[in-house]
């Protein structure tokens, strides 16, 4: 039987047809400020020298600890009941914006 401060501790979330869809993204790239971290997701086709940012979430510092932490421990847990994921070798070229060249 739950106690009390379980009853309180609990959040709905609510999560929608749409969202619960999901988008499909091979890349992430991640900005961050002193305030904030910016991920935004991509899917990039093979082939082709244009991709498109599919989501942009945006979070508090120590909330992408947290994520960090989750991550770290969902892909411990799926190694162990799968094996060893190859991250093999990443041959990205470089990325643009869309905005002109900044020089420093």
């Amino acid at each position: 039987m739950e106690n009390q401060n379980e009853k309180e501790n609990k959040i709905n979330i609510d999560l929608s047809e749409d969202i619960a869809d999901g988008v499909y993204s091979n890349l992430a790239l991640i900005t961050h400020s002193p305030s904030e971290f910016v991920c935004d997701f991509v899917q990039m086709m093979p082939g082709m020298p244009k991709a498109k940012v599919r989501s942009r979430v945006i979070m508090t510092p120590e909330n992408a600890k947290r994520l960090l932490n989750a991550l770290q421990d969902n892909i411990r847990k799926y190694e162990e009941n799968v094996g060893n994921i190859n991250t093999g070798g990443s041959n990205l070229p470089p990325i643009n914006f869309g905005t002109p060249p900044t020089e420093a």
